[in-house]
């Protein structure tokens, strides 16, 4: 009897122990690795994977704060072009930067379910979502996990925030002119941010005038301060010489990540 009231005691214990207590620490980041705020507060950032308007539809994991962190190198290069793009009466905004690896897990688990297809209409309406993968939409791994690639765009000042997304709300094609898009506060780029098509190709010959012009004022000016730009995204940039160019991170986005690093 004495036993059964000791595993019951043991047992009852545990139950009321804190879940934060019992749960494991996660990873933490090297301390190459910043906050992008530290280095430069004056980027906007409008972290679309901690929110549900992104082409899976909901938060995406391992984003535990709508944050931006970066190598400081990647971190340091950004501020050099964001100081150019001030005195031109804009800003750089960045709605995703390093991405654990649990994220990038969470993305091919969304495109391996089919049935899944709740924001299609936006991001991806003219391509077939068993093509995600052949067409290099989706990877199993991503130069984001690394920390010295970031996705950006450019708005001008003052900059007033996007509205958030609510869930359900009818979904408008990402390629359309930008009037008929999903409201961004940043200067047309021709698509939306995370478009699936190949008019987010930076070079595109469908895109001329303003949106060209646009696409080269952030290309030339990122290249400058020592990016390279991925031709099939005009949002996306690697810094040349990276941190980190063939390790692949998993900590998770949350200021704690960067803090008491073992």
């Amino acid at each position: 009897m004495r036993k059964l009231v000791a595993v019951a005691v043991g047992v009852l214990a545990i139950a009321m122990t804190p879940a934060t207590a019992l749960a494991a620490p996660g990873p933490k980041a090297p301390p190459e690795f910043v906050a992008l705020s530290d280095v430069d507060p004056t980027i906007v950032q409008e972290m679309r994977y901690f929110t549900p308007h992104d082409f899976v539809g909901e938060r995406i994991d391992g984003y535990r704060r709508p944050m931006c962190i970066l190598t400081r190198d990647s971190a340091e290069a950004l501020h050099k072009a964001q100081m150019s793009f001030l005195r031109k009466g804009l800003t750089l905004k960045v709605y995703d930067c390093y991405r654990p690896q649990r994220a990038v897990d969470h993305f091919v688990r969304w495109a391996e379910d089919l049935s899944d297809q709740r924001m299609k209409a936006e991001f991806y309406p003219q391509v077939d979502k068993n093509r995600l993968f052949d067409d290099g939409y989706i990877s199993a791994k991503s130069g984001h996990s690394r920390g010295s690639t970031l996705d950006v765009t450019l708005t001008r000042l003052p900059a007033i925030p996007t509205r958030p997304y609510h869930p359900g709300e009818p979904l408008k094609p990402c390629y359309g002119p930008q009037s008929a898009r999903f409201p961004d506060n940043s200067i047309d780029m021709g698509t939306g941010y995370d478009c699936f098509d190949t008019l987010a190709h930076t070079l595109d010959p469908r895109i001329h005038g303003r949106q060209l012009k646009n696409r080269l004022l952030l290309k030339n000016g990122l290249e400058q301060a020592g990016f390279t730009n991925l031709p099939e995204e005009w949002w996306h940039y690697t810094l040349q010489s990276e941190t980190f160019p063939t390790t692949y991170f998993d900590f998770p986005i949350t200021r704690k990540s960067l803090t008491g690093r073992c």
